[in-house]
């Protein structure tokens, strides 16, 4: 099926069922919009695996709200998704090309879950590392009506009417996503054995023990680091248990030094970020099968750290 998006200004508002209501002066406006908020940016950040970018779409949807004729909005958090998905799916689009001159691998922005653990969703859903990368497979529209979905439980009808199309055409968008992210998702591991591998690791990497680092390493674990021009950051993925584990040995004896680590949460699941004199300059999350640690994520491109820690941190 060819895939939909709204090309217009037009397209961009929520049709007749959402109409006829008056939510007030700039004040109310301000208060709706403060209480779908959490939300929006929830939404923009699972499709577009960026905060700054979605950060910059709840901007956009504030200032189209503020600007709307708010009287005729019936019901205004559907108008805010509506607005706020329709954009995202556009900046997606666009995204994915400006990625394609991005130096290295290009990873979702960490976000440290602490302070809200699912981002203003019912569940936390298509938040986690392992689901994000996966959910970059999708169309934007199949990626738009699966979080909807699966993240905010939004009933197919009004999904359909986000995303402008059919009902049973949605419902099999929906299925089409499930089943292709299906295929490719391991079974998940519990926090608690992934914070042991984490801290096992930890150790074994920075002392350099190579036998201790492979016992931890699934056969096929890649190493992927954003750093998109950063110095010291590798520009190709490093792949298989003794190249990776003869890789992370062989910045050991420098790279630790002068540095301090956090343990902290990110999307949902334990991680670690590297703070040099106040600063962090690295994060690290890993996604974690059966048979141990089967992706090490690094990001080191200094725009994608800003929330890294929580609010209440350095």
């Amino acid at each position: 099926m060819a895939e939909k998006t709204p090309e217009s200004e037009h397209e961009l508002e929520p049709g007749p069922t959402t109409l006829r209501n008056d939510t007030g002066g700039l004040d109310d406006a301000a208060a709706v919009f403060a209480e779908v908020r959490g939300r929006l940016f929830g939404i923009a950040y699972r499709m577009l695996g960026s905060s700054a970018d979605a950060e910059d779409i709840v901007q956009d949807v504030w200032l189209r709200w503020q600007t709307y004729d708010r009287s005729v909005v019936l019901e205004p958090a559907a108008f805010l998704a509506t607005a706020t998905t329709r954009l995202s799916i556009n900046m997606l689009q666009s995204a994915r090309m400006r990625r394609e001159t991005y130096i290295g691998p290009w990873l979702p922005e960490p976000i440290n879950t602490r302070d809200d653990p699912e981002l203003g969703a019912e569940r936390g859903e298509a938040l986690e590392f392992a689901m994000m990368l996966l959910l970059e497979k999708l169309t934007p529209t199949e990626r738009a009506a699966y979080v909807l979905r699966e993240a905010f439980d939004y009933p197919y009808d009004q999904i359909a009417q986000i995303v402008q199309l059919k009902e049973p055409a949605t419902r099999q968008l929906v299925s089409r996503a499930r089943k292709r992210l299906a295929s490719e998702r391991r079974t998940a591991v519990a926090a608690t054995e992934q914070q042991r591998l984490l801290v096992a690791f930890m150790q074994a990497a920075q002392t350099g023990d190579v036998t201790a680092l492979e016992e931890l390493f699934a056969a096929d674990v890649v190493s992927y680091t954003d750093g998109n021009g950063a110095k010291l950051a590798a520009r190709i993925p490093v792949m298989g248990r003794s190249r990776v584990a003869k890789f992370i040995a062989a910045f050991s004896s420098h790279f630790w030094i002068g540095k301090t680590i956090e343990w902290v949460e990110f999307n949902g699941r334990p991680g670690v970020a590297v703070v040099e004199d106040g600063v962090v300059t690295t994060s690290l999350a890993v996604t974690i099968g059966d048979d141990g640690i089967e992706q090490l994520l690094w990001t080191m491109n200094p725009e994608k750290l800003g929330r890294v820690l929580p609010t209440a941190g350095l």
